[in-house]
């Protein structure tokens, strides 16, 4: 065990310099975090030795573990700060939710997987991560007895940004979404401050679909 261990913690720290930093990911807190979450707990026990790689990985229910590499560019967009409350739709494998766990206050997750959400929140017990909330329920609705939100991840792909989660965002609040076809999409960040909402395009990517009421039908 303690030699799986370090193999892993080796794994961890080359991800992090090799696919991380070097693509120009330089916030000291996301890099912070992705030293202590442990990724390959995040994935079946067949796919540890891949945990650490750059890419992707099946969770199942036709379901991914994003490649460590967009994590970390959607984390750092986020801009946390230690005092926020982060609302994520789609918590998935819990990787990306255990990143904003380490960074921010509390961090409140939606999935609509119910057999996915029951195994990663025994992980998130696991690991005692005491600032994660779980729901399962259709994330395109958001949580509006918890809003507003400083900040917003959407970990699939929209059609269009919904309107339900900007309406969750808190002035001074940003979001973060993947936004387009079926197929690519654009990863936009969304800022909102007293006069209104203002959108980026951060690059191209590829996610799931978001499935739900504001996203794609099944």
């Amino acid at each position: 065990m303690v030699k799986d261990s370090l193999k892993f913690e080796r794994l961890r720290e080359e991800m992090v310099k090799r696919q991380i930093e070097a693509r120009g990911v330089t916030d000291s807190r996301v890099l912070k975090a992705f030293r202590r979450v442990p990724r390959h707990l995040f994935v079946s026990e067949a796919l540890m030795d891949q945990a650490y790689g750059d890419f992707p990985l099946p969770i199942g229910e036709q379901q991914t573990i994003s490649q460590p590499y967009i994590v970390s560019e959607m984390t750092q967009a986020l801009q946390l700060t230690e005092d926020d409350r982060v609302l994520e739709i789609g918590t998935g494998s819990g990787f990306q939710t255990a990143i904003i766990a380490e960074i921010a206050y509390r961090v409140y997750t939606i999935e609509r997987i119910l057999p996915i959400l029951q195994r990663t929140r025994k992980l998130f017990d696991k690991l005692r991560y005491h600032n994660i909330v779980t729901r399962y329920s259709d994330g395109t609705n958001g949580w509006p007895d918890e809003s507003p939100f400083d900040a917003i991840i959407v970990t699939a792909g929209a059609p269009e940004i919904p309107q339900t989660l900007v309406d969750q965002l808190a002035v001074g609040g940003r979001m973060v979404l993947p936004v387009g076809t079926q197929h690519s999409q654009e990863l936009i960040r969304i800022h909102r401050d007293e006069k209104g909402v203002y959108k980026e395009s951060l690059g191209g990517c590829r996610f799931v679909k978001l499935i739900g009421e504001h996203g794609w039908s099944e």
